[in-house]
Parts: structure tokens; sequence; C-alpha cells
């Protein structure tokens, strides 16, 4: 597989160009920004009220996991994050992107601690934040315990078509706690009526920049 090739977005942090797919991690128009705007703003500020278990469908660069350390930290309540991802970035991918520079000191410090965590293990990144990076493919996994909310973040449903079937939404829908949420950038009208044949009850957002609507989805 071709390595993935760096691409500086609109707010200074870098995203990746897959080396598979030929499609871009994160918005061009930004990528912590969009990350902030989906996953943190709309995602974890909506559902947290103590302790609480994340899934994220789709690891990529880290940042997503990363953004939820910070918040964890900041805000002094417990994350434990599981992520589920078939084509791991090779340490290499890793060091062309500019988090480092681009995040605050101490979110710089758990990103890196995240990238370099081991596969398939629970590793402890800090006294609010744990994760387990699960190498498989999302298809064929399985979950065995509730969660509070899931990041959906595959690549876009042209490029994974078979991220985004009923099947597998309707797997995660039965992985949510009652009130759960799932969040994605992700608003074709295939992806809706995915969502809805699952059981959820949706919500457009807007969307971050270069984008205009994104989507929270509700276990009523």
């Amino acid at each position: 597989m071709k390595t993935s090739k760096p691409f500086i977005t609109a707010d200074g942090s870098t995203t990746l160009c897959s080396g598979k797919f030929g499609v871009h991690y994160h918005s061009t128009n930004g990528a912590i920004t969009e990350s902030r705007h989906i996953f943190i703003d709309a995602g974890l500020q909506a559902v947290v009220k103590g302790n609480i278990k994340i899934l994220e469908i789709g690891l990529g660069t880290g940042l997503n996991a990363a953004l939820s350390a910070e918040y964890a930290t900041l805000n002094s309540f417990s994350v434990g994050y599981t992520a589920i991802e078939l084509y791991p970035l090779t340490h290499y991918e890793y060091s062309l992107l500019n988090y480092s520079e681009t995040l605050p000191p101490q979110t710089a410090n758990l990103w890196d601690r995240i990238c370099r965590a081991q596969w398939n293990d629970e590793t402890i990144i800090s006294p609010f934040f744990s994760i387990k990076k699960i190498e498989q493919d999302f298809t064929k996994w399985q979950p065995r315990e509730k969660f509070d909310l899931i990041y959906f973040d595959a690549f876009a449903p042209d490029d994974q078509p078979e991220m985004w079937q009923t099947e597998q939404f309707l797997k995660l829908f039965k992985a949510l706690s009652k009130g759960g949420v799932l969040v994605t950038y992700s608003v074709k009208g295939i992806v809706k009526a995915a969502l809805k044949e699952a059981g959820f009850w949706l919500e457009r957002l807007p969307g971050p920049p270069g984008k205009r609507h994104m989507l929270r989805a509700i276990k009523g």
C-alpha cells in the first residue's frame, strides 16, 4: 500500500491523503477545526455527564482521540476510548503530521502517546483517558460492551460504502446506551436513511467550515 502524503489544511494543521483510498483524512478547510466541531462540540460536549465510554470507527491520525483526551483532562472526567481501524498508519506517516506544533503542548503529548500505544491492548494515556486500539475490519467486528458516544469517522460512503450500511448502524445502535449519541460528518441521503432504519433519531446540525451540515444521531 502506498504511503499517505501530508497536506496542510486551512487552519495550518496537516491531514494526510490516504495512499490506499486517495482521499484526505480530514477536511482541507481545517483538520483540527473540523475534528473539534464535529466530534467534541457536537459530540462529547453533548453527552458528557461524568465518566463515559467512546467508540471511534476509523482512528485515522488519532486526532479525534487526542482532542477527546484533552477535553476529559480539562474537565476532570474519565473517558474509556475504543477505536477500530483496519489500516493503521505507520510511525513514518504519523511523523508527517504537524500536530506537535499546532496542538497545545499538553494535547500534543497526549496525541503522541495515543499514536505510540500498542494495538489490541488497553493503554492508560493519562489519569483521565485510556484507549484500546483494535486493528480489525469494522464490518466483521462485534461489540461486547456498551458505549455512550460513537464517532463515526470512516472514509466517505463513495470510498467505503460497506461501512455505511444499515447492518453496521444497527450494530452500533445496539451497542449504544439509552440516550447515547453517534456523530458523523456525512449527511448523504443514503446515510440518513440507513441511520433511521437502524432506529436512530436524527439531528442535522451546522457543519464545520466548508461544509453546510453534519449529523447527530440519538438512541431514544
